[in-house]
């Protein structure tokens, strides 16, 4: 089967792959780390079965393959080299030419237009034993949601061959950038995960920062200096309405982020020359303090269960990350390398904290362990920050700036592994992206 086969292909750093057989189940594998050799896949372009579907058709294909290769783990074996072709969706495939060219999997699809529906259906075979690799499947949407049906066969195909959930039908919120280093405009713009379909949901007429998506996806947390002092904002994504919550006079709030419950922000507030970290309950706008240090408490992230938080804290002298219980109390040092940490992020996996890290002269993008074990560093730039996990917890997004006057800030993504770093295309400069859960 494929899953046997892609085993044998992946080489990880400190470990090996998991594979475990059910008796009256597939081959299951749990991908840990980098991958050395991806996966070879053929998509042949997909099946117009109706007059205007012709051109859809090859540019659903194009984005399956475009998701299925950029995650890392798969490899497109050209249309060049193919030996046979898929000319009827319902046709018997002829896996000997497909085992010839090292084709190890086969995605065939159809689309259909009726008015502003389109159907997409598909099916994924294992070249090597011979069979279809789970049930055909059928997706239904609007003409002009062509990318997020693709996106949703991408899904498909990688969780049936990994065993793990997707991440390509996601959105990023981010604030877009243009203008020079010393008099940057900035706006909050959401997008596809890929870089396509940009909407702005704000003017650059004042800062914007630090963008956060609800458990929900239909919600942005952010921070604007419209007021002059930075205040948290909720705005609605389908309405782009939007609300402050409101603080005392004289403080600061900013670094917010959601619950996994989503009624419930925590956030940094500076009062009196003092950063503490409280939550707030979104509909009656009652606040609690967590902590209550002179130290810089901030960038607070609950865990997925929502129990525990990480945050970042220079109580011992330097800038470290800690973790406490959801209610505040105790808290746990939990990095101890050389140099400073910041703005972490639980993974949705609940296994992991992304966070930033500033070391000699450089910054970094890494991960480590609840329990500060196994810290691994993915990146090094001259300006690294601000991580965003997929809703699979197997990729990261940040933010990073180049050198100079003339320095501009883009996105990029990259691997837990930290073999796969490639820029995130993006229509202007980027920086504090925010990674939605899957669509609905």
């Amino acid at each position: 089967m494929i899953v046997r086969i892609l085993s044998i292909c992946l080489a990880l750093i400190g470990g090996v792959a998991s594979v475990a057989q059910a008796q009256d189940g597939p081959l299951r594998i749990e991908i840990t780390e980098g991958v050395i050799e991806p996966l070879p896949f053929a998509v042949p372009s997909f099946q117009p079965e109706s007059g205007d579907a012709g051109q859809m058709a090859v540019d659903l294909a194009r984005v399956v393959s475009e998701d299925l290769v950029g995650s890392g783990l798969f490899r497109e074996v050209p249309a060049s080299a193919y030996i046979s072709t898929v000319s009827d969706f319902n046709a018997p495939i002829q896996y000997a030419d497909w085992k010839a060219i090292n084709a190890q999997a086969l995605i065939t699809g159809a689309v259909s237009v009726s008015g502003n529906t389109l159907n997409v259906k598909f099916r994924l075979y294992d070249v090597f034993s011979g069979a279809e690799l789970g049930s055909g499947l059928q997706f239904a949407g609007t003409v002009d949601g062509w990318r997020r049906m693709a996106h949703k066969v991408a899904d498909a195909v990688y969780s049936r061959i990994t065993g793990e959930g997707g991440y390509f039908d996601s959105r990023v919120v981010y604030v877009s950038e243009t203008g020079p280093k010393d008099d940057r405009a900035k706006r909050l713009a959401v997008m596809d995960y890929d870089g396509a379909n940009v909407r702005y949901l704000t003017d650059s007429s004042s800062i914007v920062l630090a963008p956060r998506f609800s458990p929900s996806g239909d919600r942005i947390l952010y921070t604007s200096y419209e007021s002059g002092f930075p205040r948290i904002y909720v705005l609605d994504i389908g309405s782009v309405q939007r609300r402050v919550l409101e603080s005392a006079e004289g403080t600061m709030s900013f670094a917010q982020r959601f619950s996994p419950s989503g009624n419930t922000v925590v956030y940094s507030l500076t009062q009196g020359g003092n950063t503490d970290i409280f939550t707030m309950d979104i509909g009656t706008g009652q606040s609690t303090r967590l902590t209550n240090t002179p130290a810089i408490e901030t960038a607070p992230s609950y865990s997925p269960d929502g129990s525990r938080i990480v945050f970042e804290s220079d109580r011992s002298g330097s800038q470290q990350l800690y973790v406490m219980p959801a209610s505040g109390g105790e808290a746990t040092r939990i990095s101890f390398g050389e140099g400073r940490y910041g703005t972490p992020v639980w993974s949705p996996r609940g296994d992991l904290v992304a966070f930033t890290k500033q070391n000699k002269g450089r910054f970094h993008i890494g991960v480590m362990r609840l329990d500060g074990s196994e810290e691994r560093l993915l990146t090094a730039s001259f300006l690294d920050e601000g991580p965003t996990w997929a809703p699979n917890g197997r990729v990261i997004m940040f933010a990073r700036e180049t050198q100079g006057a003339g320095g501009a800030s883009s996105l990029y993504s990259v691997d837990i592994s930290g073999r796969n770093l490639k820029p995130v295309r993006t229509q202007e400069g980027g920086s504090d992206p925010s990674w939605s859960p899957l669509q609905k």
